[in-house]
């Protein structure tokens, strides 16, 4: 069996870039890591040199994106605030979800650290679903357990009127903070 030679440095940076523009969707660091035949860590390095470089990728619960707006669809975004213990999460992000909305990130303020920022980058239910066992299986927190469950989202659709009705809906199962 023949041994996979190992990508090195600024080649293995430019191949990663290309893997994840031309993927569209998130791909794991494991992944990432056996097309290049690295470790994972190797790969969050580069990832960090990559975002250095002003290159826009995000680290989300499914893996890394290359973020590039489609020019056929441009996107509204607002920022709303929201309020719910833990197990509201899930109903939350799919009530958005289902409107055609997508989740970007979720922020808190924290009386020390100032504002924190997660990236969340859910679109669908099976982007939620996902997210939803990345949170159990690593026995992670939500942010918003460090604010009494007060939160902010970026969202983002491709109207208007798909994030007014997301809100109205968010509205009418009391997410909402107003």
């Amino acid at each position: 069996m023949k041994e996979q030679k190992k990508v090195l440095g600024e080649e293995r940076r430019e191949l990663l870039l290309r893997l994840l523009q031309e993927k569209g969707e998130p791909i794991t660091g494991s992944e990432l890591a056996s097309r290049t035949n690295v470790s994972r860590q190797v790969i969050v390095g580069d990832i960090t040199l990559l975002k250095a470089k002003g290159e826009p990728i995000i680290a989300t619960s499914q893996g890394y994106m290359y973020l590039l707006q489609p020019s056929h669809s441009p996107a509204v975004e607002r920022t709303i605030a929201s309020s719910h213990p833990p197990e509201g999460t899930e109903e939350e992000l799919n009530i958005l979800v289902d409107y055609g909305v997508t989740v970007k990130d979720v922020k808190i303020e924290h009386p020390v650290y100032g504002d924190l920022t997660a990236s969340v980058m859910v679109s669908n239910r099976k982007e939620v679903k996902q997210f939803m066992e990345k949170i159990k299986s690593t026995k992670a927190s939500y942010l918003s357990e460090l604010t009494g469950g007060i939160h902010l989202h970026t969202i983002s659709a491709t109207s208007e009127q798909k994030l007014n009705e997301a809100e109205q809906a968010l509205r009418r199962a009391n997410f909402l903070v107003e």
